[in-house]
């Protein structure tokens, strides 16, 4: 069992927790929560500052968009090519979001992401017990897009995994 954290990605790109409690865990997603619809610049920054945070380890449902359900919201905004360079470079997983309402990121936002060279993280977004199903789903997504299996680190054995998201702390 690894320990983990979803940190919200503040305005500024600071991470919204002390860094001493990430330092503590194993795996630490980090997620726009609000003012989703800022300017493509201001929100690559934003972005790009957390992804090189040597606490992050995923960058998590990208584009914050949903597609289902009873709310709907458009994508962020952003230069997915610096953005997904930078999580190349630094080694921050892009998390292919399971729930069904988010599809997160879109199929042609993956297909950037391969071709910058990116990990991937196959993750639930689970809100309740129910919504660890959601996994399958998210598998199906990366495989249609062609997600190589060997980049996503979560089929990894947990001693890689551990090196992998401890390597920049």
């Amino acid at each position: 069992m690894l320990s983990g954290i979803e940190v919200d990605i503040l305005e500024n790109g600071e991470l919204d927790q002390e860094p001493k409690l990430l330092d503590r865990l194993d795996v630490v997603v980090a997620s726009v929560h609000s003012k989703l619809r800022m300017e493509a610049p201001a929100m690559t920054e934003r972005m790009l500052h957390a992804i090189e945070s040597p606490r992050t380890d995923v960058l998590g449902h990208c584009t914050g968009r949903l597609v289902e359900g009873d709310r709907h919201r458009p994508e962020s905004e952003f230069d997915a090519a610096r953005v997904f360079a930078a999580c190349a470079e630094h080694d921050v997983a892009v998390e292919i979001n399971s729930r069904p309402e988010r599809r997160d990121p879109p199929g042609r936002v993956i297909e950037i992401a391969i071709d910058a060279g990116c990990l991937f993280s196959i993750d639930t977004d689970a809100h309740a017990p129910g919504h660890l199903e959601f996994l399958d789903y998210g598998a199906e997504r990366a495989a249609r897009h062609g997600v190589p299996a060997d980049r996503i680190v979560t089929t990894w054995p947990v001693g890689r995994v551990l090196e992998w998201s401890r390597s920049g702390r």
